[in-house]
């Protein structure tokens, strides 16, 4: 909550409003067309995601191939790959914050619902919606380009040799802390009425967060902090190696989300020091 300001021997209002949690289950949203209107939103962007940047990873993997003429040094390497994912996702936040909130990631949608910020129905439906975009980019990429798709990865997640799953763990853990920290750091309502820029702005830190942790863990895990994405190219792709340890890509990112959102949410924010002054403060205690 917001501090009234004292001003000689007036108090003025505060400066903004922290929205109202979002109710569990919420039956009457499943009758509004702005939900559906979100979980259209969150697919379309999750498959252009995924169609964007497992193309780049692929295209990167060709250019270097020594057995085709490659070049070790060619291509856009690992600072190219990272720019992708972390460019794709601040023109897609951008270009969807508006309607859904510009999730494109299952990790950011269950941070932002552990945070009370989205109602179950929409976080399932984001979630949902959000894998079978991935799934449908990742399609899209091995329909027009089968043979490379097959033959460089599918763009697949998987840990390097000479890691070990708990290294793999605490990579995808870190790096999903980083991305939803960043995103509620970003999206504040606090910040957002101090600072009238930082709503256009947020799309940058977010996408900025995102390449600069597959900078880090791209040598680890291939950079997974999005299960959407670990999972549409890991179904489409389908190796059997694909999907040994894929469960690092689920539950890494998921543990990642729930400490971010607990750390900005009981924390920084001190939601729980203001529910107790609010219990104390109560008349009828």
């Amino acid at each position: 909550m917001g501090k009234d300001i004292e001003v000689g021997s007036e108090f003025i209002a505060k400066d903004y409003h922290d929205p109202p949690p979002a109710p569990l289950i919420d039956a009457e949203e499943l009758t509004q067309w702005s939900l559906y209107r979100a979980v259209i939103a969150e697919f379309i962007a999750t498959l252009l995601f995924l169609y964007i940047t497992v193309l780049t990873v692929i295209g990167y993997k060709s250019q270097t191939d020594t057995t085709k003429n490659g070049d070790v040094c060619g291509g856009v390497g690992i600072l190219g790959i990272a720019w992708a994912f972390g460019g794709m996702i601040f023109v897609l936040v951008y270009c969807t914050a508006g309607i859904s909130g510009g999730h494109i990631n299952p990790a950011v949608t269950f941070g932002l619902f552990l945070a009370r910020k989205v109602s179950l129905v929409r976080a399932i439906l984001y979630m949902v919606a959000q894998c079978l975009g991935a799934i449908c980019g990742c399609g899209l990429v091995k329909a027009f380009q089968k043979s490379y798709y097959t033959k460089y990865g599918g763009g697949a997640n998987g840990l390097a040799s000479g890691f070990s799953k708990g290294t793999g763990l605490g990579a995808e853990i870190i790096g999903t802390f980083v991305l939803v920290y960043t995103v509620f750091s970003a999206t504040d309502p606090k910040r957002n009425a101090r600072d009238s820029h930082v709503p256009v702005l947020a799309p940058l830190p977010i996408g900025f967060a995102v390449f600069m942790v597959h900078l880090a863990t791209i040598p680890i895990t291939g950079t997974g902090i999005n299960p959407a994405r670990s999972f549409g190219a890991a179904v489409i792709y389908n190796k059997d190696k694909t999907w040994d340890g894929h469960w690092i890509f689920w539950v890494g990112p998921f543990i990642g989300a729930a400490i971010a959102a607990l750390y900005h949410q009981y924390v920084l924010r001190a939601a729980a020091v203001k529910a107790l002054g609010s219990f104390r403060s109560s008349p009828n205690i």
